[in-house]
């Protein structure tokens, strides 16, 4: 194919070299064939396709019961031994197999989560789904809630896990067939009770809440130190390094882009974040860290804001990523807050440095955080990077990613060199297309090892950042109640009209009943099969009375989905 672009500066329009050729083809036609075929040129789109998306909602659950004797697991899924717990064999050679951890106060690594190596590709379907065996009765379960033998004093749990596949959508937690009867006639209850009415409903107590670390249990408010470490690579900015994610307009903070970059899509959710602590309350410091590449053999790491309880502060320094980036890759400073650098992610950015120290972004945000952080508050180190991680050049050496987050996790007595003693430490990890590997070792809770896939965030879009930026700030505070009261009054909203629409995104402020479901700060769930996880505790308080003797409470429980795309989260029933 020509060269269109040479073919122009020769000064010849199209028709003009049309007229041409057909004056060289009459002159020499009886020299030889094809004189005509001196400029030629084909355009071709071949094999062109249509496929249909999918929309794939993936549910697992662990169920529990308390009938005085502690928790017990009732029923899971998967559950490949059929033993109540969740399960499923591993997939290497050894035929280990996981398991959920059972919550056991005496040992500080068992917390009941649902298995966080769930995902769109291991969930077996609901019609393989074993209810096990009421653990009071013995008899043979099924269906998902199927107790016979309800005393006052009992309690249970179930964690839904939520796993949208393929596509984002909103989704809707659902009651249907709800029934509360009398049941059996027994003469204790007729005494109190003499119409034998439905009382189980509006007797047992219920939450409904977003267990947001899928542990089966509610966590209120704990004081947090928080450090952000966050990558400063040309590659979250600039065209040429795969910084531009869409041609899509984005606003934050007020100011709108005409193209959508990994680093606004970072500050979209970090002031997320932060807004979200605000509005918690919430018992928090927070600082900023950052990273980048190589200066003269040195790092380019800082601090963007040191440790402060002042959120606004937090906010301002993480509003203008844009041109704070490019100030520290290509101003002649490198100082985040001196305006030098082009901010324009078209520029020509190839005198930028490459390589990104993320060890050594880790090693400032730890030092920020013993330094600074307060004594009996835990610490959180939420490291984001896109790229591919070097210890140094030449004669230097710095930490590598997994030896500065080994560091961060053990805390004193446990650091690697080069890496400074530092307070035990959670250390969160979000890979945004990069080096999942490295990330995803660096991962893990304090006090114990990486690859953790709790603390492990594998953002294959970098659309769903700030969803992800979401989840992990509605782990730091409260995890956030939908709804408490009766059984009963949980199941009539769960009944009414489409249910009860959930939230994508807790960081942002949506209220289940009292806002629109098309509200614009409901999101829908991201369709990267991300766990997200929903719980109905309930309890039949020890005071209540005879009138609630042989009732029984029958329900079905689901949840809908649909596309996010042409739909705004309003649902079937405003459609």
């Amino acid at each position: 194919m020509e060269d269109k672009d040479n073919i122009d500066t020769i000064g010849l329009s199209r028709r003009s070299i049309l007229a041409g050729l057909g004056a060289v083809g009459l002159a020499s036609a009886g020299a030889g064939l094809g004189t005509t075929a001196y400029f030629n040129d084909t355009e071709s789109f071949d094999g062109n396709t249509l496929t249909a998306g999918q929309l794939d909602l993936l549910v697992d659950w662990q169920q529990t019961y308390d009938f005085g004797e502690g928790r017990h697991f009732v029923s899971a899924h998967p559950d490949h031994d059929g033993d109540g717990e969740q399960s499923i064999a591993a997939d290497n050679d050894a035929g280990q197999i996981r398991y959920s951890d059972f919550p056991d106060e005496t040992d500080d690594d068992s917390n009941g989560a649902n298995i966080p190596v769930l995902d769109c590709e291991n969930i077996p379907p609901l019609s393989e789904a074993k209810f096990n065996i009421d653990p009071v009765t013995g008899e043979e379960m099924d269906k998902l809630v199927q107790l016979t033998d309800v005393k006052p004093g009992d309690s249970g749990e179930i964690t839904f896990s939520l796993h949208l596949c393929d596509n984002p959508g909103y989704i809707w937690m659902q009651a249907g067939n709800v029934s509360d009867d009398g049941g059996t006639e027994t003469e204790p209850e007729l005494i109190v009770d003499p119409d034998n009415l439905g009382d189980l409903g509006d007797a047992i107590q219920a939450t409904l809440w977003y267990d947001e670390d899928c542990d089966n249990v509610y966590d209120g408010a704990e004081p947090v130190d928080i450090m952000l470490t966050l990558d400063f690579s040309g590659s979250m900015l600039y065209d040429q390094y795969g910084g531009v994610v869409s041609d899509d307009d984005i606003t934050v903070g007020g100011t709108t882009y005409s193209e959508t970059t990994k680093i606004d899509l970072v500050e979209l959710g970090t002031r997320q974040f932060v807004s979200y602590l605000q509005s918690q309350g919430s018992d928090v410091q927070v600082g900023v860290a950052y990273f980048d590449g190589d200066n003269d053999g040195n790092p380019r790491v800082g601090l963007l804001e040191p440790l402060t309880v002042a959120l606004d502060d937090v906010d301002a320094a993480l509003t203008g990523l844009r041109q704070k980036l490019a100030n520290v890759v290509s101003g002649p400073t490198n100082d985040p807050n001196v305006n030098e650098g082009d901010p324009d992610p078209f520029s020509n950015a190839s005198n930028i440095a490459t390589g990104t120290y993320i060890g050594a972004g880790v090693d400032v945000a730890q030092e920020e955080l013993t330094d600074s952080g307060r004594s009996g508050a835990e610490k959180r180190n939420i490291v984001l990077s896109d790229g591919e991680s070097f210890n140094g050049s030449g004669g230097s050496s710095f930490a590598s990613p997994e030896d500065a987050a080994t560091s961060a996790r053990l805390g004193p007595g446990g650091e690697i060199p080069p890496s400074p003693p530092s307070v035990e430490t959670d250390v969160y990890t979000i890979n945004v297309d990069g080096s999942a590997a490295t990330l995803q070792a660096m991962a893990g809770p304090a006090g114990g090892s990486g690859g953790d896939p709790t603390f492990f965030n594998d953002v294959s879009d970098p659309l769903n950042i700030p969803s992800v930026f979401g989840n992990l700030a509605a782990q730091t505070g409260q995890e956030k109640v939908i709804m408490d009261g009766s059984l009963a009054d949980v199941l009539d909203a769960l009944e009414d009209g489409d249910g009860i629409p959930l939230d994508g995104n807790r960081s942002t402020p949506y209220d289940e009943f009292d806002d629109d479901p098309a509200d614009a700060n409901r999101e829908p769930f991201a369709g990267d099969g991300v766990m997200h996880c929903v719980a109905l505790e309930w309890e039949l308080p020890f005071d209540v009375g005879n009138e609630v003797q042989g009732d029984t409470l029958g329900f079905d429980l689901g949840f809908y989905t649909e596309q996010a795309r042409h739909n705004d989260g309003a649902g079937p029933q405003s459609a």
